[in-house]
């Protein structure tokens, strides 16, 4: 099984950024979980909000693709870019 490193950087200026290990399998809004970083997730984590929305800055080739349901709710979320994601589909392949 493949261990990578997730680097969360958070946006308030009072959070410190922090490195966790994540698995393949793994998604980066369970890791947080896991860690005690409250990361929102109104829907359960199940692609139904976008209330989880990151920015992946690295390793976009080691989640899995985007898919439609999710593009859809991240042109909802609040400042999309073109890196950003759900942290619940973030998943590590």
């Amino acid at each position: 099984m493949s261990i990578f490193k997730l680097k969360i950087n958070f946006e308030e200026a009072d959070h410190e950024s922090i490195e966790l290990p994540i698995a393949a399998g793994e998604s980066v809004l369970d890791v947080c979980l896991d860690n005690g970083i409250d990361l929102q997730h109104n829907c359960g984590g199940v692609c139904g909000c976008s209330t989880c929305h990151v920015y992946v800055t690295k390793g976009m080739d080691n989640i899995e693709e985007i898919s439609d349901k999710e593009e859809d709710f991240i042109d909802r979320a609040v400042r999309p870019r073109i890196t950003s994601r759900l942290g619940c589909q973030c998943v590590i392949i």
